[in-house]
């Protein structure tokens, strides 16, 4: 009768044994599934990168509007774009859309006329004071406007203000304080 009992307990133990190793292969396993399940590094996309938060008001047919979240990225040594939103919001709607052009592009290939219309000149508007650089130091905020002011600006407004959907016309708001240039202060090496 000893053995017996011995044989059963035998039994149990190799199941208990055996029923232990299968839950522990399947925690280690349900562990570690996030982490295999995982695809490589996230692939850059073209909307990624636009973290330099800046912000600023623009004015459109004699109104002064904003100021408006701008979240910019450098695109190439001579271009900056910016997307821009009424509020920092997540779900906040795109509205606009600047590039910050250098001005060695636009001088030589943007007539003045065209300049006159629909560009400003960073430089002035920071000088204005209305433009701020936000989630960035001090020192990095110094280096953003920097580079800004070296650029001129165009503005695409996609939405109309207070329009429950675009309507497919583009406006160009302007920079506040925005003044048309003459020839030479256009062509001016100092601008």
């Amino acid at each position: 009768m000893a053995l017996h009992i011995g044989g059963t307990v035998n039994r149990i133990s190799r199941y208990t044994l055996a029923l232990g190793f299968v839950l522990t292969a399947c925690g280690l396993y349900l562990t570690a599934r996030p982490t295999i399940a995982q695809p490589g590094p996230k692939k850059m996309t073209p909307a990624d990168g636009h973290t330099i938060h800046v912000t600023a008001p623009h004015i459109l047919n004699g109104k002064e509007m904003g100021p408006f979240h701008h979240y910019c990225k450098p695109v190439s040594d001579t271009v900056i774009e910016c997307l821009i939103y009424d509020n920092d919001d997540p779900k906040a709607l795109l509205t606009q859309v600047e590039y910050f052009v250098a001005k060695s592009v636009t001088t030589p290939t943007v007539p003045l006329r065209t300049w006159n219309t629909y560009y400003h000149d960073h430089g002035i508007e920071i000088a204005g004071g209305r433009v701020k650089v936000l989630d960035a130091s001090d020192a990095d905020a110094k280096k953003i406007a920097d580079l800004a002011s070296k650029t001129d600006g165009i503005i695409f407004s996609l939405w109309p203000e207070g329009a429950k959907a675009p309507n497919g016309t583009v406006a160009h708001p302007q920079a506040v304080g925005h003044k048309p240039m003459t020839e030479a202060e256009y062509t001016s090496p100092k601008r």
